[in-house]
């Protein structure tokens, strides 16, 4: 068994993963969806440090799991925990340095984002419409359900230099959704290519996967931990996890 912290993109909240949550644990796994505060007191030191505060007591088998602006949060995870895998879904591949406001141009989202709209038939302003954007693959019902509309994100993050120096040493998978309009497939091959050395794995769906086929995520989920994490001992009730950063 697994446990997987699953960290939502910006402005977004731990209801952004129940049915991922709900899928993980009919495969036998302990999922973890994550609130992170959205408001200017909180920045990336602030969001690993509410990620930490939630993993159980005796985890051995830790996983986190970063969607979108998540990603920025996931790998930071690994300097105070020992994290066995990290997954990165729809995501903001951070590099060492680099902002999240600088990402969106440093990475060439924009015109990749108005390139892809057009080969689907769109005008890019059309993508300003959210459902257009973001819900166009969701069932209605959950797009528009409360737990489905984003806090109003603080820049604070954003604006913050990323802080590690190179990627963890931590087994890193990422997956893509084949219809996100913004993150499109393609510009998110490219990038974990040229970032991580890592050839993603598609999934269904567009930027709210999560929400439209969470099957297929949790799918890749159990893969990878049967992958990374196979046959390990179940905890000793009440066991400590250790801080130490993994693989040095």
């Amino acid at each position: 068994m697994a446990t997987f912290m699953l960290i939502p993109g910006a402005g977004g909240s731990a209801w952004a993963w129940h049915l991922v949550a709900r899928e993980l644990e009919t495969r036998g796994h302990r999922p973890v969806p994550v609130d992170l505060p959205a408001d200017d007191d909180a920045g990336l030191a602030e969001y690993v440090a509410t990620v930490v505060a939630l993993v159980p007591p005796g985890t051995a088998d830790l996983a986190v799991v970063g969607a979108s602006m998540g990603a920025l949060t996931a790998p930071l995870v690994c300097e105070r925990l020992p994290v066995r895998l990290v997954v990165l879904h729809n995501a903001m591949v951070p590099a060492p340095g680099e902002s999240g406001g600088e990402w969106w141009q440093r990475t060439g989202q924009g015109p990749a984002m108005a390139t892809h709209a057009r080969s689907i038939g769109l005008d890019p302003a059309d993508l300003e419409d959210p459902f257009v954007l973001y819900g166009h693959d969701v069932p209605e019902h959950l797009f528009t359900e409360d737990g489905a509309r984003a806090l109003d994100q603080s820049g604070r993050p954003f604006a913050e230099p990323w802080p590690l120096q190179e990627w963890p040493d931590v087994p890193t998978r990422v997956i893509t959704g084949r219809e996100d309009r913004l993150f499109p497939r393609d510009f998110q091959h490219r990038l974990a290519r040229e970032r991580l050395g890592i050839t993603p794995d598609d999934v269904d769906g567009g930027h709210l996967a999560m929400l439209s086929h969470p099957d297929q995520i949790a799918d890749l989920l159990d893969r990878y931990a049967a992958e990374v994490m196979p046959a390990s001992p179940t905890p000793r009730r009440g066991a400590s996890v250790r801080a130490s950063r993994p693989g040095r």
